[in-house]
């Protein structure tokens, strides 16, 4: 679909749904002498158009089918709209011209029946306006009167509509008006009458004299449901005037206030600014701190450690009796590990140590007279920054409702549509909300796509900032005029004219006998139908050959199986529990099992704890290798901790000999008297299948990663898809939960991307077979996919590779190309483009291999080295 017919596609609902266009339209009677040759090119063009606008409007209101095609009316705009070398206009310049081509179709109509006089032209009553421009240029005072139809405003500097207004109605230097002698120019502009129907153009591109191309301004600008026009009217210039001026001094005086507040909240002659009141808290804080007599350097120097040896740690039960505290915190760390649990372990006793600054020495006397000093400083910096802020909210409040006193709301209009454009200044798609006044929402009109909406999708869409979308054209309707839209009433009857009484009656055949050729359609379509059912049916009753024998699975390739259980995976633990109880046996060889199992578990305790302590790189995931250690990263609590390891050394694995048989039974003798008050059951569930979670992630990712190598790029997008989605819900209850989020989100983002970009190749090819294979992967892959990318509007980057992905397959829509690529491109369009938030589910998650965890860690690691010799963009 080329600009144009998007355009038309999104104006004609607007204007069909203007009761008074619309009645104006159908009732429409081409001139006598329409039959004959055209006097000129205007009624070559503009007649034509007319019939074609009426068939269509006619169809709109009655037929059958559930879109009607408005190609015939487009193809006579396309034919006019194209200059010699076939660039397309500016969708404002359509909107210029189609309203030219209806005044021009009225006017006929007009003179024909009132020969001599001159006759009024209803478009022209309906859409056009006039203003006065009172200014001076060179010192000359001048006042002109013009009509306007759709009235341009500038986006780029302003915040909302008013502001854009303003600035349209005030050019260059308005005290020159009034002033004697002056040289400056300058002028204003003043409604001296409004049409019914007001069009604001809202200029959302410019161009780029630096790059040489048109950009598209996405800035944010919002605009009101109800907008009050009676500060723009001639009439009320002498107290807009007042307003304007005490608005300007207000704000002069606002700016004042925001310097010094600014000054209270960034305090400081520095780089690094800080708000004054907590400086003078944290100044109240040193003072108040306790005194020390020494320097903390001198009081670990005199127990500093051995050269080569580190400081002894201090234990994290004493970490606990202490509470946190910021200032603990070195500044040079860049992950706070968590309070680590350490069972089976004595805690000791740390040095005294001042654990704040604090002043070396302060007196009573001096210690007194600063806090109070501190501390009616604070009160205040507190109280003249509240009244700073509470000032500038009265000053804001008071601009706001400047123009909200009774004289300045009698002139109100409705918005009645918002046409959206999405895309780039080359490219981009067109869609419309128009506001249905008797049922009192908001409709939205993409393509063949009907659906109610709310004013908050509105906001979204059309205030900009958001996807690259952003209203280009504004429709609002003098709420006083209800004949703009009420329903038109049988004189006789009294009743309301709905459906098809309300079209004349040669529109009323026309409709009859487009749904009698719809009916046929239909039947011709059942029973093409019927026949492809029968054959297939026949079809499905020929036997056929068995389907061939699976290949063998390759050396070094793992069959894809069910995920082992948490039993299966304890298998791989024998190998640690016998290396604890070896060392165990060599330091007690002559203590009981007991005593033998006691030391082994502290052992292995100690050796996971310093796994979990350490911070290796991404391909040595110690994690993967025990679960205790992702339990000791996430703070699980002791008695989880303490069970799985006595289940480890209570597994079955352990009795091939009789040292470990022994051992193996005094740890399940343990098992079983651990009371169900003592263990939490159910929490004790919820962590093993909490690191089943994150191993099953962990193998989504790794797998999605291999095939994303391999270039694989449909498999690898569902795994990486489901790694994504099981990661965030892992790293949603804690920061070591799961992986590192912005590697999964590269992956799938890039999957999407090379198979966005396939897919196009595909569709460019032409042929009927890749074009279907590109729009399949678009469809059951890409669009599905893109609500999981939009659905965080932190992540930038995927919000830009979503607008990418769009603008690829929106660059053709300028392009000419076969109809019947055409007619698939305008059907695959929207759904790319107006893809719900709502994330719909996928199928079943694919297989997974059956690893041991030495085969898991093996693999992952691989995967990881190989990324980090070329890494991902942004990682």
């Amino acid at each position: 679909m080329t600009d144009i017919s998007a355009w038309a596609a999104r104006q004609t609902p607007s204007l069909f749904n203007l009761l008074e266009f619309r009645r104006l339209v159908l009732n429409f009677n081409p001139p006598a002498n329409a039959q004959d040759l055209p006097r000129n090119q205007k009624e070559h063009r503009n007649l034509p158009f007319m019939r074609e606008l009426r068939y269509l409007f006619a169809l709109l209101v009655g037929s059958k089918r559930k879109y009607v095609d408005p190609s015939r009316a487009v193809e006579i705009l396309k034919d006019a709209f194209k200059s010699n070398d076939s660039q397309q206009q500016d969708v404002s310049e359509f909107t210029h011209k189609l309203l030219d081509w209806l005044e021009d179709a009225f006017q006929i109509k007009a003179e024909e029946e009132r020969d001599g006089e001159k006759p009024k032209n209803p478009m022209v009553e309906l859409f056009y306006g006039r203003f006065l421009a009172v200014g001076v240029l060179e010192g000359k005072k001048f006042e002109n009167t013009e009509m306007f139809g759709q009235y341009p405003l500038q986006v780029n500097g302003f915040k909302d509509l008013h502001e854009c207004l303003e600035a349209a109605m005030i050019e260059g230097e308005i005290e020159s008006l009034h002033s004697e002698n002056s040289a400056k120019s300058g002028q204003e502009h003043w409604f001296t009458e409004l049409p019914p129907v007001l069009t604001f153009e809202l200029s959302r591109f410019e161009f780029n004299q630096a790059l040489g191309r048109p950009e598209k301004i996405h800035n944010k600008l919002e605009f009101p449901p109800i907008l009050y026009l009676d500060r723009y009217m001639h009439k009320n210039r002498e107290i807009t005037r007042i307003k304007r001026d005490e608005i300007k001094r207000l704000k002069e005086y606002l700016t004042v206030l925001q310097q010094r507040l600014e000054r209270y909240l960034s305090y400081g002659s520095g780089p690094k600014r800080f708000p004054l009141v907590d400086v003078l808290q944290y100044a109240l804080e040193f003072a108040s701190s306790k005194p020390v007599c020494t320097s903390p350097v001198d009081d670990l120097g005199a127990s500093a450690p051995a050269s080569g040896t580190l400081p002894p740690q201090i234990p994290p039960s004493t970490i606990e009796q202490q509470g946190p505290s910021s200032s603990d915190v070195p500044s040079t760390s860049p992950v706070q590990r968590s309070v680590i649990h350490k069972p089976f372990t004595q805690s000791r006793i740390p040095p005294d140590l001042p654990m704040h600054p604090a002043p070396r020495h302060i007196t009573e006397e001096e210690l007194s007279v600063l806090e109070g000093c501190l501390h009616r400083w604070r009160t205040e910096v507190e109280n003249d920054t509240r009244d700073l802020q509470e000032s500038i909210s009265r000053i804001h409040r008071t601009i706001e409702l400047m123009y909200s006193d009774k004289t300045m709301v009698q002139v109100p209009y409705r918005l009645h549509a918002v046409l959206v454009h999405e895309g780039q200044a080359n490219a981009g798609h067109y869609w419309a909300y128009i506001y249905d006044h008797h049922q009192n929402r908001w409709m939205k009109y993409n393509d063949i796509s009907v659906t109610k909406s709310t004013w908050e999708e509105l906001e979204r869409d059309s205030f900009g900032g958001y996807r690259n979308a952003s209203a280009y054209c504004l429709m609002y309707i003098n709420d006083k005029e209800q004949y703009l839209i009420q329903e038109e009433f049988n004189k006789e009857t009294g009743q309301i004219l709905v459906g098809m009484d309300t079209l004349p009656s040669d529109l009323r055949d026309y409709v009859k006998e487009d749904n009698k050729r719809f009916e046929k359609e239909l039947e011709e379509w059942d029973a093409e139908l019927a026949q492809k059912a029968q054959q297939e049916k026949l079809l499905s009753q020929i036997p056929r050959a068995p389907a061939p024998s699976p290949a063998p699975v390759q050396a070094g390739e793992p069959e894809y199986l069910e995920q082992p259980s948490r039993t299966d995976i304890s298998k791989h633990l024998k190998e640690d529990s016998v290396q604890a109880i070896n060392k165990a046996l060599a330091e007690q060889e002559d203590r009981g099992p007991e005593a033998i199992m006691d030391t082994a578990i502290k052992l292995e305790y100690t050796r996971l704890l310093k796994l979990a302590q350490e911070d290796p790189p991404p391909e040595c995931d110690y994690r993967l290798r025990h679960a205790i250690v992702y339990f000791i990263q996430n703070q699980a609590p002791k008695k989880i901790i303490e069970r799985t390891l006595l289940e480890q050394f209570g597994d079955h694995n352990l009795s091939f000999d009789e040292r470990c048989r022994n051992i193996m039974k005094v740890a399940q003798a343990k098992l079983e008297m651990i009371k169900p008050d003592e263990v939490n059951m159910e929490e004790y569930e919820r962590w093993h299948q909490d690191y089943r979670h994150f191993r099953e992630t962990t193998m989504f990712l790794m797998v999605g990663l291999e095939f994303f190598q391999k270039k694989s790029y449909m498999e690898a997008l569902l795994y990486l898809i489901y790694a994504y989605q099981n990661n965030k819900e892992l790293l949603s209850k804690g920061p070591y939960r799961g992986h590192d989020e912005e590697l999964i989100s590269h992956y799938r983002r890039e999957c999407l991307l090379k198979l966005n970009e396939h897919a196009a190749a595909l569709f460019e090819s032409g042929d009927d077979q890749e074009v279907n294979n590109g729009l399949i992967i678009m469809n059951e892959l890409i669009v599905p996919c893109l609500p999981l990318l939009l659905v965080d509007e932190m992540e930038e980057k995927d919000i830009v590779a979503v607008e990418d992905m769009r603008n690829r397959w929106c660059s053709y829509l300028g392009q000419e190309m076969e109809p019947n690529l055409q007619e698939k491109l305008t059907d695959f369009l929207p759904k790319l483009l107006d893809c719900s938030t709502e994330i719909k589910g996928f199928n079943d998650p694919p297989k997974l291999p059956s690893y041991s965890t030495h085969e898991l860690c093996e693999r992952y690691a691989r995967i990881m080295l190989s990324l980090s010799r070329t890494p991902a963009d942004g990682r």
